[in-house]
């Protein structure tokens, strides 16, 4: 069965810090592009792989958000990374709003 975003999706294009620890628990720290962004969950660019069920934060100035990475998948230019975020961890534009912020929403309602 097809799992259906009830979220709104945005694209974005922020720099973020990545954490996140290994299966040897040894703690890694990455620079990465945040791709885009839900109150659910997210999409990151980094230049290596991190595992699915890795634990992770992704950080921009003071604001973080952590999770639960639910894919890695390399195209092309670096590895993109999925992220399902933590109940207490969920995103909103209050928080933490990331540059050239886009709603794919409002741009399928505009195409309609």
């Amino acid at each position: 069965m097809k799992q259906r975003r009830f979220e709104s999706r945005f694209l974005c294009a922020d720099l973020v810090r990545v954490d996140w620890v290994t299966g040897a628990r040894e703690p890694r720290r990455v620079e990465g592009v945040l791709e885009d962004i839900s109150a659910a969950g997210g999409c990151i660019q980094v230049e290596e792989p991190i595992p699915p069920g890795a634990l992770i934060a992704i950080s921009a100035g003071e604001a973080w958000l952590s999770g639960c990475v639910t894919y890695c998948v390399y195209q092309e230019d670096g590895y993109f990374v999925g992220i399902h975020f933590a109940e207490d961890a969920k995103w909103s534009p209050v928080t933490f709003e990331p540059q050239h912020l886009t709603n794919l929403s409002a741009l399928s309602h505009r195409a309609d």
